[in-house]
């Protein structure tokens, strides 16, 4: 899949799944996306790691962007996560190196995850994350679906992407994998 436009440039990538290479880089992705000044390192970056030991990762929706030159610059995964009783996919983190950001490697990477879901049979995603940013693939407030968060505070941030074995009767509390808790 090539990136989409935004701004004024593009960087066209390969969305690909994770294979074993790209371990350790996908870690330095993601702990750079997710860097602040006066942190040693961002909580993303071995919630990843724990993602990955944990009994909900799956495999198939692990997604890394890699630029013609063969340079990991992004990635994104889905964990199996509950909406109530029903299986429903968390998704996050998604991470793009800051000297990629802004030019369609988040977009390309949100659209061959949303795909693949898709694809795969799941009726859901959600994510905690900028409804500014994320209402463009289709996310809406959790609530409007009679899905709640796993802690109110995170109110309207908290989201929902309904995909096409979505029924209305899915509701209740949403729960991540178990590395969630533990941040």
């Amino acid at each position: 899949m090539r990136a989409g436009m935004i701004g004024a440039q593009t960087v066209p990538v390969l969305i690909r799944r994770e294979g074993p290479q790209d371990v350790a880089v996908i870690r330095a992705v993601v702990g750079a996306a997710f860097a602040k000044p006066g942190e040693a390192e961002p909580v993303e970056a071995p919630l990843v790691d724990e993602l990955r030991a944990d009994v909900g990762w799956l495999p198939a929706l692990s997604m890394v962007a890699v630029t013609g030159a063969g340079e990991v610059v992004g990635h994104v995964v889905c964990t199996r996560g509950y909406a109530g009783d029903t299986a429903a996919l968390g998704l996050g983190p998604l991470s793009v190196l800051p000297g990629y950001q802004r030019q369609g490697v988040g977009l390309a990477l949100m659209h061959a995850t949303l795909g693949a879901a898709d694809a795969l049979g799941e009726p859901l995603v959600a994510l905690l994350g900028n409804p500014a940013y994320y209402g463009r693939y289709g996310f809406r407030a959790a609530t409007g679906f009679g899905i709640e968060s796993p802690d109110p505070a995170w109110g309207e941030y908290f989201q929902v992407r309904p995909l096409a074995e979505y029924r209305p009767s899915i509701k209740g509390v949403f729960r991540y994998s178990a590395p969630f808790d533990n941040l």
